[in-house]
């Protein structure tokens, strides 16, 4: 079940207008799902603007604790801004509910207010933010080489542990770090361990060629993996 915060305007363009809902609106769409079916687990995705922080955080503490996995959507893939400016520093509120914490590298950067061009300083930056909620998932395709990177930060008193990312995409390519969140809440509502890898969904799908050549981030296509494979019933592209 979801409970919408914004509606967006774009394509692989870029986004052209994002609308907020009332944070009233956000709060009674929250307060429907908690009480029917109920609620095993949170994902937070795009907040859009200070008051939805507010109002989420407000229904949070008011329900009887569950996995919160936090990720604090700020810039789209095209580079436009999907969060105020000053809603920022009030998304921290969220940081005591939170079970995982799972930035991209700009967005760490930002949450902490300090950048990490190093894989020393993203490791430093992991354990910074992970002394203030219980878990970091540092999301490491925005880092510099031919292979991006994951460091997962796991608390203030962890050894934090590396993933080797796929190899660099071509600039259309779409890559969609939130899948990984998704992943990240669905397995917590399952009891699965946060050191454990969450299975794969193809996290990362290669632009149709038609896209490769503009200046266009290709669409999300949930079941490339499922083609490759010749599994039936799943051949039709979708956009996500």
């Amino acid at each position: 079940m979801t409970a919408i915060t914004a509606i967006t305007a774009q394509n692989t363009l870029g986004v052209s207008a994002v609308q907020a809902l009332p944070p009233a609106l956000v709060a009674a769409q929250i307060a429907a799902v908690f009480a029917d079916p109920g609620v095993d687990a949170v994902k937070i995705g795009m907040l859009a603007d200070a008051g939805i922080i507010a109002a989420v955080a407000d229904c949070l503490f008011a329900v009887p604790r569950v996995p919160v996995v936090l990720d604090p959507v700020m810039i789209a893939k095209s580079g436009d801004l999907l969060l105020e400016a000053d809603a920022v520093d009030l998304l921290q509120r969220l940081f005591p509910l939170t079970t995982l914490l799972t930035p991209n590298l700009p967005e760490a950067e930002r949450l902490a207010g300090s950048p990490a061009r190093t894989a020393a300083a993203r490791e430093s930056l992991a354990r910074r933010l992970g002394e203030r909620c219980a878990a970091v998932l540092l999301k490491g395709g925005h880092a510099e080489g031919k292979r991006s990177s994951t460091s997962s930060g796991m608390g203030p008193a962890c050894t934090p542990s590396f993933i080797p990312g796929s190899p660099a995409e071509p600039p259309t390519a779409r890559v969609a770090p939130c899948r990984r969140p998704s992943r990240r809440g669905s397995g917590a509502a399952r009891a699965w361990s946060l050191r454990s890898p969450a299975p794969s969904t193809g996290c990362t799908r290669r632009s149709p060629a038609r896209y490769r050549s503009a200046p266009a981030v290709g669409p999300v296509d949930p079941f490339w993996q499922q083609r490759r494979r010749g599994i039936p019933g799943e051949g039709g592209g979708c956009l996500a």
